[in-house]
């Protein structure tokens, strides 16, 4: 989607985010950021076009704290990041689904669900808000729908290694403790 924007707001938009890519320590983003600085520059002598959600330094920034344990930092950048015009339906589903994980990395499990729902709303070959949801009900001990999601994650991509992680816990917690005594009569 083709929007007209201005070069300047095109470069405070760039630089806040490299700032908040700083501030997380991520040095491999705010270079990707700053390299983006000299393409709004050289957007700017061949016209005003610039093509937006392609590329969207919040989400991507959102993303990589998430995955770096910064669960706040993460749901906070993506938060902003959906707000940025030009966020496709898809980039929206992968964006809510790490927030469903990032919540429920949390364990604010309400949220988390919600926003898993609302991934799958949007595309339902998610195999990560599948998963994410599965974990997040996981938390909540309801092992049922937990194992329901898991199956549904487990159709669309059978080898994540997530998927196996959570596949365990999920048979751990089905285990139930037994002792065994021994009679010395």
């Amino acid at each position: 989607m083709l929007i007209r924007q201005d070069a300047m707001v095109q470069k405070v938009l760039v630089i806040m985010t490299m700032l908040a890519a700083l501030a997380l320590g991520r040095s491999a983003v705010a270079q990707t950021v700053s390299d983006s600085i000299r393409n709004a520059d050289s957007q700017k002598t061949a016209g005003s076009n610039t093509v937006l959600g392609a590329d969207n330094q919040l989400l991507s920034v959102g993303s990589q704290a998430m995955l770096a344990g910064r669960w706040e930092d993460g749901i906070r950048l993506t938060l902003l990041g959906l707000e940025r015009p030009g966020v496709t339906d898809h980039m929206r589903a992968s964006a809510l689904s790490n927030l469903c994980g990032g919540y429920a990395a949390l364990e604010q499990v309400d949220m988390a669900i919600d926003y898993c729902t609302q991934s799958i709303e949007l595309n339902d070959r998610n195999w990560r808000a599948w998963s994410n949801r599965s974990y997040a009900y996981w938390l909540m001990r309801d092992y049922e729908l937990a194992g329901a999601e898991l199956e549904r994650a487990t159709a669309i991509n059978d080898r994540a290694r997530q998927l196996f992680q959570i596949r365990g816990m999920l048979n751990e917690a089905g285990l139930v403790p037994r002792i065994t005594m021994e009679d010395r009569q």
